[in-house]
């Protein structure tokens, strides 16, 4: 029979529309499992081939979650504020919101095709203000909120106010940007301004100058993650570091939570460990040292405190405010040229270029507390200003990088751990010797020597032991149009939130969505947005007045503040009153299984955690991590073409003709070639691009053959496989089992559309067990032990290789099983119905015709799971190979349950065996089990 895939596929994706099969209900007594997909960003290009591909397995799971009676939560949305769409609309004038929608109706087009089981209803973007609304209140809560170390979590600014009134800051233990003391008195008589200045300092959500990423060509500042090489990930603009007011959240705050945390995610382990060391827990001493001819004192982080008598020089990073009071007349010039180059890099390449030594002497010394030793002060771009006090006491003997400094500007060396390596030419840096030339340390082990220098720290009261974290609170500001507004406005330079009932805040029309002349971010375009504190809405800018109409916050929220906790929406996404029912998140919960990039490690995925964990400290929800397991799926790589073009003229040389010219590769668009081959269709070539249409060829066999090569799929490359191109000619079903069964999950594999007519031809193989000719025939007649053994060592398998994410090894057993019952001419209904229910999940069109063919008039999605029956896995008779002295001379069936004496004995009682002994009595008879007997005489 004819498979039909294009009629099929088109039915039973109207069908699920129309009777909105995976609708999912909150009210039901079913265990939950959620599974989610990190939801896409919705780009112009729409997808490929490679996008899909861990839809698919989510969606794979998704159902056979369903299949086993769980109420699964599997739903889409889009990540719909981003970069893209403003650039778009700084280059056309086109606003953002018509560029998503249209990219938006492209996705969903493209995604309905491939039959995901996702729940449209619940679908979310996080650029609509009925969804931002909710972000702008979560911002509202974190600046309503400060982090009380004693409780070790969020609370109520209220609490803290209150802690205020009656102490002042006696007791306080309060993660802040600056440490306060005042008494209550001094609080209670404060002004009304003064008291909201004090409270930034321990808002959750704060201002403050920060240091950033400024990239002036796109007028904003960028997260670290979206610098690469000191330019724009987008781009490519150059980057500088800038002093600028900033919001920031205080995700410091929960460093140590989110380490621990990560002990209870069932997450891979480099995932781990790229938050670990973002993160970046250390344990050491800050230490005060003095500075030569000024009241400045210089505060000292160091994770080796146990070395502090080999500390030669001091390190300050440039940003640090004391190299302006420090810095001598003489050295100005080279320390300001010094600070200019720094500005220049990003900090995450300033950690990373570990190679180059670079440095400006500021013409000042501190003083060594122990040695009492003149120390040097230069600045370097290694030390950064945001982690620990932004200054560093070097040990050349025993650091590499404070070494190659020491090296280069001819500085002491003084070895203070015993080894016999010669410290003036490499640093000894290990922990496993002893103190020597450190006075009263000599002779302690590492671990005995930090413990009592810092005892001794304490007591001349220079400073204390303490633990440090690398990650910097998260700035919160971007100075662009396309993201959500910040509800806050300015009432004597000071930040007030909006009231919770004006709620969304929404984005403003423009004129333009660059900056203002001003400099101020594109918001500053904006004519009716100004905060009207009487009446209580958005007025026109015109009317500020500073006594009841107010500015408005002119920096929309970054990338990542939408993506921070709509997994938390799709539990509730039609509720206008709260963010999500208290009795949904407590239902739902965590994520079971989440899918996507591992690139979103130290961005999106921390983040999330953040949130969330604030979330639950302030009792809006019950879980302390979002996401319980996560899978990184790997990439589908594409298949570049080539043509060889002779140097210097339009001609082009087939592959193997190549190497007798001298030629330039040029990646060719994948579609060109003819059908599934490597052949370039020249006339199609000619037609593509205006400077190829005189284009001449150097055949070989009349055919032009194109040089193939595995690299990343992408637009710039033209090896991008569409995949509405695949589903039309193979089918969804077909792009379904062929991306799972290009190899797992986790790994990237080359994609090979020649690779799709295998899996295709399972699909019609699988189809026509259903049929006679052109009729549909199945029987209803019991089916025999090799076919249940069939069936249900497919169950045995598939069900180990779902659980265990294995989904490329399902298809090689369909596939297997399909020939196998093909083989045997199988058409029982007890074998074909529970088949159609295992190969359903991924290919679920295919599967749901099938059953209704069977005569079932209810979607195959909610069918139980086959249960394994392993009676029929146990083999009944087992074909003995017999040798004589290692030769095979002939088998014999025999019941499995044989011990191997009464094995021996058949085997001997045999006539062959009779005969071939001819009377002899063998010397050694070796049975193995169910394997082989082997005779020697």
């Amino acid at each position: 029979m004819f498979y039909d895939h294009q009629q099929i596929e088109k039915k039973w994706q109207k069908y699920w529309e129309e009777n909105q099969t995976y609708k999912t209900s909150n009210n039901t007594d079913k265990p939950k499992f959620y599974v989610l997909d990190m939801f896409p960003y919705p780009s112009g290009a729409g997808l490929h081939v490679g996008h899909p591909l861990g839809y698919i397995a989510s969606d794979i799971y998704a159902r056979y979650k369903r299949h086993q009676g769980f109420n699964v939560l599997h739903p889409i949305g889009y990540d719909s504020f981003g970069l893209p769409a403003e650039q778009y609309a700084i280059q056309t004038g086109q606003h953002p919101a018509i560029t998503t929608e249209q990219n938006i109706t492209r996705y969903e087009e493209q995604l309905r095709k491939i039959g995901f089981s996702f729940d449209w209803s619940r679908e979310v973007r996080t650029s609509d203000a009925s969804y931002y609304k909710w972000t702008q209140w979560i911002f509202i809560q974190l600046f309503h909120s400060w982090y009380n170390k004693s409780t070790d979590k969020a609370e109520s600014i209220e609490t803290l106010i209150q802690h205020f009134k009656e102490k002042g800051t006696e007791g306080l233990n309060a993660n802040q940007n600056d440490e306060l003391n005042f008494t209550a008195e001094e609080w209670n008589n404060a002004s009304d301004l003064d008291k909201e200045d004090i409270l930034l300092n321990y808002r959750l959500a704060y201002r403050a100058e920060t240091t950033v990423n400024w990239c002036p060509a796109l007028g904003t500042v960028l997260a670290n993650d979206e610098v690469k090489d000191g330019k724009s990930e987008r781009g490519g603009f150059p980057v500088y570091q800038k002093k600028m007011m900033q919001w920031s959240m205080r995700i410091s705050a929960y460093s140590e939570r989110l380490l621990q945390g990560l002990k209870t995610l069932d997450w891979p382990q480099p995932l781990k460990d790229s938050q670990e060391y973002w993160i970046g827990k250390s344990q050491g001493a800050q230490v005060t040292f003095q500075v030569e001819n000024h009241d400045e004192v210089i505060e000292v982080f160091t994770t080796r405190p146990d070395t502090i008598f080999g500390a030669t020089f001091m390190v300050l990073a440039p940003e640090n405010p004391l190299v302006d009071t420090i810095t001598t007349e003489a050295q100005k010039a080279e320390i300001d040229h010094y600070i200019e180059e720094t500005s220049k890099k990003t900090e995450r390449d300033r950690l990373a270029d570990v190679k180059t030594v670079s440095g400006a002497f500021t013409g000042s010394y501190a003083i060594n507390p122990f040695s009492n030793e003149k120390m040097p002060i230069y600045i370097s771009d290694y030390v950064l200003m945001g982690y620990g006090t932004g200054a560093v006491m070097a040990v050349p003997a025993h650091d590499e990088r404070d070494h190659r400094f020491a090296k280069k500007f001819g500085l002491e060396i003084k070895k203070v751990v015993e080894t016999d390596e010669d410290v003036q030419e490499k640093s000894f840096d290990s922990k496993t010797s002893v103190c020597i030339n450190s006075d009263f340390l000599n002779g302690l082990s590492y671990e005995e020597a930090k413990t009592k220098i810092i005892e001794e720290v304490v007591k001349r009261g220079i400073g204390f032991g303490t633990v440090n974290y690398k990650q910097r609170d998260a700035i919160f500001s971007r100075q662009r149009y396309w993201g959500e507004p910040v509800p806050i406005y300015y009432k004597d330079s000071m930040p007030y939130t909006l009231p919770v009932s004006a709620l969304p805040l929404e984005l403003p029309e423009v004129e333009k969505y660059l900056p203002t002349e001003d400099g101020d971010p594109p918001l500053g375009n904006a004519k009716i947005f100004a905060w009207d504190e009487a009446n209580q809405k958005v007025v026109s800018t015109d009317l500020i007045d500073e006594k009841t109409v107010f500015p408005l916050e002119l920096s929309t929220m970054p990338g990542w503040a939408g993506s921070s906790w709509y997994f938390l929406r799709y539990m509730d996404p039609q509720n206008d009153g709260e963010f999500c029912a208290k009795n949904l998140s407590d239902y739902w919960g965590q994520v079971d299984l989440y899918i996507g990039g591992s690139e979103h490690a130290t961005g999106h995925l921390l983040y999330s955690r953040f949130w969330n964990m604030f979330l639950k400290d302030r009792g809006w929800i019950n879980h302390n991590e979002p996401f319980q397991k996560l899978i990184n799926q790997g990439m589908i790589l594409g298949m570049s073409a080539f043509v060889y073009r002779i140097d210097g003229t339009n001609q082009y040389v087939s592959k193997n003709l190549a190497k007798d010219y001298q030629t330039q590769q040029i990646h060719v668009d994948v579609s060109l070639l003819k059908g599934t081959s490597d052949e370039l269709d020249t006339e199609a070539f000619r037609q593509w691009r205006p400077d190829y249409a005189d284009a001449e060829f150097i055949l070989e066999d009349g055919k032009y053959i194109t040089e193939r090569e595995v690299e990343k799929m992408s637009k710039s490359k033209y090896n991008v496989v569409n995949p509405d191109d695949i589903c039309d000619e193979y089918g969804a079903d077909g792009l379904r089992l062929y991306e799972m069964f290009l190899g797992p999950l986790e790994q990237s594999k080359p994609w090979n559309t020649q690779g799709l007519s295998g899996v295709y031809g399972f699909l019609k193989k699988f189809w026509n067990l259903y049929f006679n000719g052109d009729t549909f025939e199945v029987s209803d007649e019991e089916p025999t032990k090799e076919e249940y053994k069939v069936l249900h060592t497919l169950i045995k398998k598939v069900v180990s290789d779902i659980e265990n994410f294995s989904f490329n090894t399902s298809v090689s057993s369909f596939m297997i099983a399909v020939n196998e019952l093909q083989k045997i001419k199988c058409n029982k209904r007890n074998i074909l119905e529970p088949l159609a229910v295992i190969i359903s999940p991924y290919a679920p069109h295919i599967c749901e015709e099938l059953w209704n063919l069977l005569g079932h008039n209810a979607s195959i999605e909610f069918e139980k799971f086959p249960v394994l029956n392993e009676a029929y896995l146990v083999e009944d008779e087992i074909e003995y190979p017999v040798s004589v002295n290692g030769k095979t001379k002939f088998k014999l069936s025999l019941s499995a349950q044989l011990s191997p004496k009464e094995v021996e004995d058949l085997v001997l009682a045999d006539e062959k065996i009779q005969q071939i002994l001819e009377g002899k009595t063998p010397k050694k008879i070796i049975v193995v089990p169910k394997r082989i007997v082997n005779i020697v005489i």
